[in-house]
Formats: C-alpha cells, sequence, structure tokens
C-alpha cells in the first residue's frame, strides 16, 4: 500500500521520521506501508534462523542485523527495507553512514537480501529484482509462502515458490523451489532449507 503525501518524502525525512519503524519503506519519495501480518514475520523469523545457523557453521564473518535499510541508488530517494540482510562486517567501514544510521549504500557490504512476498508482490519479483543487481548483490531471495506472484513469476498453477536469484555478470538468473524441494544456495552451499521448514503453522 502507498501512502498519499501532501509532498514527496526526502530520503533525510524518511530517516528522520521512520529509521526504527519496520513497518515503512521509501519508493522514490513515496511511503510504502508494508503490511506485515504475523505469518510473514514467522516465515521470516524461521528463515533468519536457518541463515544464522548456516553463517555460525561455516564461520563467516556475516551477520544479520536487527534492522537495515538499503538505498540503491545515491540519487534515488528509495530506502528498501528487506526482510532479512546478511552483511559483511569486514567491509561495513566503507559505508558512509552505517557510523550513524544502519544504511547501506554498496552492494559490496550485502552478502544476501530476502523478501518474504505480502501483497505488494510485484515490487519483490520486477523492481527489486533490478534494484539489487544494480547494486551487486550476490544472492536474492523470493519466498513467496502464499503463491501470490503472478503467473509470469510463477507459473501456473500458482503454488508457494522459493525463487533463489544468483548474480551473473550485471543479471539474476533465477531458480525456483516448490514444496519438498531443498533450496540451494551458492553463497550458502552449507544451508540445510526446505521450504516446507519456514512455513507457518
Amino acid at each position: 500500500m502507498t501512502y498519499a503525501l501532501s509532498k514527496l518524502l526526502t530520503f533525510e525525512d524518511f530517516i528522520t521520521q521512520y529509521r526504527d519503524n519496520p513497518r515503512y519503506e521509501l519508493a522514490d519519495g513515496e511511503l510504502i506501508d508494508m503490511e506485515p501480518t504475523g505469518p510473514h514475520e514467522a516465515v521470516g523469523g524461521k528463515l533468519a534462523t536457518k541463515i544464522g545457523v548456516a553463517i555460525t557453521n561455516a564461520q563467516l564473518p556475516w551477520f544479520i542485523p536487527r534492522t537495515c535499510l538499503i538505498r540503491p541508488l545515491a540519487d534515488a530517494i528509495t530506502a528498501r527495507r528487506p526482510d532479512i540482510v546478511v552483511l559483511d562486517e569486514t567491509v561495513l567501514l566503507s559505508e558512509p553512514l552505517w557510523e550513524q544510521e544502519p544504511v547501506i549504500t554498496h552492494g559490496r557490504s550485502v552478502k544476501l537480501v530476502v523478501e518474504v512476498v505480502s501483497s505488494n508482490w510485484e515490487t519483490d519479483y520486477a523492481r527489486k529484482v533490478e534494484e539489487y543487481a544494480l547494486l551487486g548483490i550476490p544472492e536474492y531471495w523470493i519466498a513467496d509462502y502464499r503463491g501470490l506472484g503472478g503467473v509470469a513469476f510463477i507459473g501456473r498453477p500458482k503454488q508457494p515458490t522459493f525463487t533463489v536469484c544468483q548474480l551473473s555478470g550485471d543479471d539474476y538468473s533465477q531458480q525456483q523451489y516448490r514444496l519438498g524441494e531443498s533450496i540451494i544456495s551458492g553463497i550458502l552451499p552449507n544451508l540445510e532449507l526446505r521450504f516446507d521448514d519456514i512455513l507457518p503453522r
């Protein structure tokens, strides 16, 4: 859902007013209500736990921040708030805003971004794919646990679909997984995950 404001928000206004509110992100100056639900949060929480275990077991210098904004383009009035972000702690010193705000502007700081699909599925499957690829984020996962995406993205019949986007050159190659299938990650080869494991009860 997009809120109609009397004027567009600047990036700075958004940070001042909504930095700590995980419900909102900014797209081209418009405030976006991401409409999280309990089941949505259950999927995100279970997935973050699985990712955290894989990171710990592999002894990687990565972590999942509690809150984090991604600013895809310096000249755009956009601030994305992915459901899960995996950051590489060894390169955060090069982030110009990190010491003051949990804002990422360089794709090399991000190893993985995850979006749990809700009613605004078009953004997750189209625009964010372009933005995250342009930033150079190596992997982007789309967890569509209700099968909301359009048939052009998840096929017919529509069903729960987990999409792993891996950066190849400037674009993502995409692999889809259905219920009962083991999900394979290029950046976390030790990950043990089936889509069924993270569905809400």
